[in-house]
């Protein structure tokens, strides 16, 4: 039964004790202010905010809590009401203050237990110098709303370093689609659980999420004998997973610029003055659902292992808002067993087992990635194996380069369906309890090809030539891909066949905007266009423009959209399905917006896709699944860019170690505030294919600087 109609079954039930009830609420609600924080602790935090030409704040501490503490506060300053919003739901509040429709967040939170992973392994699981940090980011963004109040949810406020590490555990599953199979359950559906990334629906807090390119090239492969990296994950360009710039740098040796998303401490993708790395999405097997046999006698035991066993009960209790201060507690059952999280629908009862379900170490191995001066810092790092997935390529001053298929692999038992719908949870001996070990993981130290890429692709198909991880030694049932997208196509068609890189020339093959021949849409389309038959004057028009169209989706390019729209590429060649009729009817409705908006067919890609934001207004080159990924929403006849390439770097170290980069974003430092001149101002950069510089030596940022100011100034 839904929420609002239970709501309205217990109005007309007791009306006169609802309004009791109403009342109590409002007055709750009516003190329920932030508690007083105290200003005196922020005054031992010893750091500089430099904000330099672009925005861009490097933070600059004496320490590394210092420094955490100053990227709190400046994060907030640029994005706060989506770390708000992260931190409420990550403590299970979101539907208090946002409704009913956030109230699957909440339950979830409390069904995967999120705070009692918290509070049994804060102090005890995690290193000092995390928690330091962790409530020192905390600190800074306490700071901050303490001189801003009035924008901040009631009684939220003051944070700690818990609620920190409690959106780690809470972000990461969503991440590999937990959410998906919940909600699937939660819908009476018995879930698929193997969905590809570029089909799937599931979202973190409503953002779909999207693939990234990395590719490195050691000395040998390069012209002048630099190692470079590129790091470009693609992303939502808002919400809670789009990516904010920072540097940070403390005294302890933390001088690291990247990405970073709200509510994180630590850099999660980028380079320090020794190394470098990225991560891409990778779509490992990483979560079972389990079919429980209940009792026919008592629905709240499940056979195991020839005997019944009691269902593990609880009680969620959730607040919802229901108009205005008003809220109301829904309480609703929790059940677990052996496998995990059990969820009861009219299919039955399905128990959900996932890779890292009691981890909380995210931060940890992040942050020790973070400090690290070579590789082997970077690989005591990665055998952390806290981080359930990921693609990572790795580069350094010394000219190594590294490949990765990071993931928690579930070891599981031959002889059954894994990647199928549920399976029987009668026995133990289909209830895995260990991953593949770290040392088993594909990996590519230092390929003779000097080139690595992952595109959201094959760890087989890493590199060029001798050098790829053997196939033939993973199993199936891990889900390892064994496909290639079109950007690794293009990668290997680019960087992959040119013996000797130039600068100019790892600068360009990024900005590739075509689709490769071999690619899901150039198949189809070619397909398409052979059997296509139509007496209709504007499809064969349009079909002619198709036939002359030449992959490319550049700004200038005439007919993208109808092969876009008509094809729909997805990155697995494997999961295309063709169908003529369909594609036929995508094609007429791309020609009547086309027709609606334009007044003609033969129309210039920039012309259709547009970088919007704010007053501004540009024509983007790029689409799926390219290189140059953009993925656009039909607004009319237009599409409006809302993901794919956003925050991007290109690093390298010369022969001698000197590292110089690059970076770009698709809007600017200021991700929220409109009246901001960081709003949008590497936009029009982002649209022409150009990037700014990155500064790390201090010298160089107080030469290209706007302002600084320690916190509260």
């Amino acid at each position: 039964m839904g929420y609002d109609r239970w709501a309205i079954r217990m109005v007309n039930k007791n009306y006169l004790l609802l309004l009791f009830f109403i009342l109590v609420i409002i007055l709750s609600s009516l003190n329920s202010k932030n508690k007083n924080i105290d200003l005196s602790k922020y005054e031992n935090y010893q750091v500089t905010i430099y904000r330099d030409t672009w925005g861009v704040p490097h933070i600059f501490g004496n320490k590394d809590e210092d420094t955490a503490y100053g990227l709190g506060y400046a994060h907030a300053e640029d994005d706060f009401e989506t770390i708000q919003n992260i931190l409420i739901a990550a403590r299970g509040d979101l539907a208090k203050f946002h409704g009913k429709s956030a109230a699957a967040n909440d339950y979830m939170v409390q069904l995967l237990k999120i705070w009692d992973i918290v509070e049994t392994s804060y102090d005890k699981g995690l290193s000092t110098d995390v928690i330091r940090i962790s409530e020192a980011y905390a600190d800074g963004i306490n700071h901050f709303i303490s001189l801003n109040p009035d924008i901040a949810y009631k009684g939220t406020f003051p944070i700690d370093g818990k609620d920190i590490i409690a959106g780690f555990i809470h972000r990461m599953p969503l991440m590999f689609g937990l959410d998906r199979v919940l909600g699937k359950l939660a819908s009476n559906q018995n879930p698929k659980k193997k969905v590809e990334i570029s089909k799937s629906k599931s979202k973190l807090f409503g953002q779909k999420m999207l693939g990234s390119n990395v590719i490195a090239v050691a000395p040998n492969r390069s012209s002048d004998k630099h190692t470079r990296i590129l790091i470009n994950s693609h992303q939502p360009w808002t919400g809670p997973v789009a990516w904010y710039e920072a540097h940070l740098n403390s005294n302890e040796g933390w001088n690291m610029v990247g990405g970073l998303f709200p509510g994180s401490p630590v850099v999660f993708v980028g380079h320090n003055e020794n190394i470098g790395w990225s991560h891409t999405v990778n779509n490992p097997d990483l979560i079972d659902v389990y079919e429980l046999d209940i009792n026919p006698a008592n629905p709240d035991q499940y056979y195991f292992d020839g005997q019944y066993e009691n269902l593990e009960i609880s009680e969620a209790k959730i607040k919802v808002k229901i108009w205005g201060p008003i809220q109301w507690t829904f309480k609703r059952k929790i059940f677990r067993s052996k496998h995990g999280p059990v969820i009861k629908n009219d299919q039955g009862s399905f128990a959900i087992k996932y890779a890292g379900h009691d981890e909380f170490r995210y931060l940890e191995q992040w942050f020790r990635m973070n400090k690290s001066k070579d590789f082997k810092d970077f690989e005591s790092a990665m055998k952390i194996m806290a981080i359930p997935m990921f693609n990572t390529i790795y580069a350094d001053k010394k000219g190594n380069i590294f490949y990765l298929y990071n993931a928690l692999l579930p070891q599981r038992q031959d002889g059954f369906d894994w990647s199928g719908n549920a399976i029987k949870g009668n026995s133990s001996i289909n209830l895995w309890t260990d991953y593949l070990p770290y040392e088993k993981l594909p990996k590519i130290l230092n390929p003779q090809s000097g080139f690595l890429q992952n595109c959201n692709s094959s760890p087989f198909l890493t590199t060029t030539g001798n050098g790829n991880p053997d196939a033939n030694l993973y199993q199936n049932n891990l889900g390892i891909e064994r496909f290639q997208t079109n950007r690794a196509l293009r990668a290997h068609e680019l960087y992959g066949a040119d013996k000797s890189i130039t600068r100019k020339e790892f600068y360009n093959y990024k900005y590739d905007t075509k689709y490769s021949e071999k690619s899901v849409l150039a198949k189809n389309l070619k397909r398409f266009l052979g059997e296509i038959k139509s007496n209709d004057i504007e499809i064969n028009n349009t079909i002619e423009i198709l036939k002359n169209w030449n992959y490319d989706t550049d700004s200038l390019a005439v007919g993208v959209q109808f092969a876009i729209d008509a094809i729909k590429p997805v990155y697995n060649p494997d999961n295309y399905i063709y169908n003529y009729d369909l594609i036929m009817n995508r094609l007429k409705d791309s020609i009547a917006r086309t027709k609606n908006e334009f007044g003609k067919l033969d129309v210039k890609w920039g012309d259709i896709q547009r970088l919007n934001r704010g007053n501004t207004n540009l024509p983007l080159s790029g689409g799926p699944d390219i290189l140059r990924a953009i993925y656009s929403d039909n607004s009319g006849g237009y599409k409006k860019a809302v993901a794919g390439d956003c925050y991007f770097q290109i690093v390298e170290w010369s022969p001698t170690g000197k590292v110089s980069s690059q970076s770009i974003h698709q809007f600017g430092s200021a991700t929220q505030d409109s009246s901001s001149p960081h709003y949008d101002d590497q936009a029009n950069l982002f649209a022409k294919n150009k990037m700014k510089p990155i500064w790390i030596n201090l010298k160089d940022i107080k030469l290209n600087l706007i302002k600084s100011y320690s916190p509260g100034e």
